[in-house]
């Protein structure tokens, strides 16, 4: 571990593995940590791409509902449900999922990534649906997207919430600009003002704020992983933080960063489309 080195010199003897591939070898495991990232962190993956659909087509949908439907009852229930959504930790919603969708109602499993009389698919990607796809087992991919819809909805709750308040203050900020009230003065009927004029521009504060909600998916799926017993890269990291495995955890904490870079330049490219101002203003600075 080069612990016998001053600091600089560990760090750039670590960051010339780094460029090779190499991020050293698990204490607990005894593994080479890029084989643990391989088997863990696309399990993980499969759970955060179901939360970002969730996010998005929950907290966009009530918030365009919400904005619709503006001082009514209706939008009040709404914000309601969003301010919950958001001061409630992603693992309460998963004991309160367990709880009620398998001890109450069961309709969903609890545990693991897939049925114990299953076998997993023939590994391609490492994603349980997608390789059932692959392979053509439809019965096995569809029992994997079984066991990770109550992790992927309580992950999905907070970040669902905050869009839905965004998109509905965006919305009716947006209400009362001139080239909507000009729609309506035309006689543009309502739903086609509330689903073309008005939702594209009024989502680019919403997506900004999901954009990085998903990319700290990965760093809150900690307990949600833990609660569901559920063999991804977040519960990984916490097994290597309690079991001081240094390198797994430099590792783990260089996998969440590289995830927000990569959601912030999604963010900026995602922002471009929605807004022409800001691509057309970036083509002139050029």
């Amino acid at each position: 571990m080069n612990l016998d080195k001053p600091l600089v010199t560990r760090y750039f003897l670590w960051l010339s593995n780094l460029v090779r591939g190499d991020l050293g070898e698990s204490l607990r495991s005894r593994r080479p940590i890029t084989r643990d990232i391989a088997e863990y962190l696309p399990a993980s993956l499969e759970i955060i791409a179901l939360s970002a659909l969730f996010m998005a087509g929950i907290g966009i949908n009530l918030g365009r509902l919400s904005a619709k439907y503006a001082g009514t009852w209706f939008d009040g229930l709404i914000r309601i449900v969003s301010y919950v959504g958001i001061v409630t930790p992603a693992f309460v919603w998963a004991i309160v999922f367990s709880l009620v969708f398998s001890y109450l109602l069961p309709i969903f499993p609890t545990i693991g990534r897939i049925s114990p009389n299953l076998t997993p698919p023939p590994r391609v990607t490492g994603m349980y649906i997608i390789d059932g796809l692959i392979a053509g087992n439809f019965r096995v991919a569809l029992d994997a997207l079984w066991h990770i819809i109550l992790p992927a909805l309580a992950l999905a709750m907070g970040g669902a919430a905050q869009a839905a308040r965004m998109t509905r203050a965006s919305m009716v900020d947006n209400a009362d600009k001139d080239y909507i009230l000009a729609a309506r003065a035309y006689g543009v009927p309502d739903r086609l003002i509330y689903r073309k004029l008005l939702l594209k521009p009024s989502l680019i504060a919403p997506i900004s704020i999901m954009a990085l909600d998903i990319a700290a998916l990965l760093g809150n799926a900690f307990l949600v992983e833990l609660v569901f017993l559920y063999p991804g890269f977040s519960r990984y990291g916490v097994e290597a933080m309690l079991n001081k495995d240094l390198f797994a955890i430099i590792s783990v904490v260089l996998i969440i960063g590289i995830a927000y870079t990569v959601a912030n330049i999604l963010i900026d490219m995602i922002i471009a489309y929605l807004d022409p101002r800001v691509r057309f203003g970036g083509s002139r600075s050029a």
